[in-house]
């Protein structure tokens, strides 16, 4: 008896494929890749011991511990899978190709550099009097939890205001600002704290939850170093160390009307 192979099978083989490929990326960006090997040969150690060996005691042994461990990676990956789920739901892609068509797209440039500008410029100021601030930027995922944690403040982007509110004696400059649909939305916001053992000794506090908050979300999380008054951006899980102005302000043009790529901090 021969084996019907027809054109059903090769498109549930690549949709498998593809279902693993995503798998391996979403464990790879969350530095859970181990855990997705040891995962994968779990599966085919129990395929190949309750379909080819048919060990019915030792199959049923391993189909309890698959339906316990489901549960189990549930848990322990909530974030991630959230985070997965919301990606897959948000179309990120259809929205950039949408963008792409619209007839405005200068003007939306012009807007968005406005909104820039300012951001760029009070970096830079407090960065010479090396006044520490961490400032992130929302884009496609929205923040309004993390905007919860401080002060709604709701008000234009505007030079001053930054600095402002990161000046040394302001009762707001320890937390970070949330910048959201061109507005500052909120100050002495509290951000998750990254628990990655790679970052750089040098890099304090602020940097690690720059680094948390864009594990979590696409969002672009701005530092300024209090004790070397240098720029970083925090894109994607990964460091961008040492900007300049125009390094920066190209890195949020980038980000607010299209994909920013990070890069590991050196």
């Amino acid at each position: 008896m021969f084996f019907s192979f027809g054109i059903k099978d090769v498109i549930d083989i690549l949709l498998v494929a593809l279902m693993l490929y995503y798998l391996y990326r979403l464990m790879k960006e969350s530095r859970s890749l181990n855990v997705f090997i040891g995962i994968m040969v779990f599966v085919l150690t129990w395929i190949f011991v309750s379909q080819i060996l048919e060990m019915r005691l030792l199959g049923s042994i391993m189909d309890k511990l698959v339906s316990v461990g489901v549960i189990a990676l549930i848990i322990l990956f909530q974030d991630d899978i959230r985070k997965f789920l919301y990606n897959l739901g948000a179309h990120q892609r259809m929205r950039l190709l949408l963008r792409l068509f619209t007839s405005d797209r200068s003007a939306h440039k012009e807007k968005d550099r406005e909104a820039i500008m300012p951001i760029v410029m009070a970096c830079m100021g407090m960065s010479k009097r090396k006044v520490g601030a961490l400032i992130v930027v929302e884009r496609t995922q929205p923040l309004d939890d993390v905007a919860a944690t401080g002060d709604i403040i709701d008000a234009n982007i505007n030079q001053r205001l930054i600095e402002n509110i990161f000046f040394k004696n302001s009762p707001l400059h320890d937390g970070a600002m949330v910048i959201s649909k061109k507005r500052i939305k909120a100050a002495g916001c509290i951000l998750p704290v990254s628990h990655n053992l790679d970052i750089p000794k040098e890099l304090g506090l602020r940097h690690r939850a720059a680094l948390g908050i864009s594990q979590q979300s696409d969002c672009i999380a701005i530092v300024v170093s209090e004790e070397t008054g240098g720029i970083s951006v925090a894109i994607n899980g990964e460091f961008r160390l040492r900007l300049s102005a125009e390094e920066l302000e190209s890195i949020l043009t980038s980000g607010l009307y299209g994909q920013p790529s990070g890069s590991a901090a050196q």
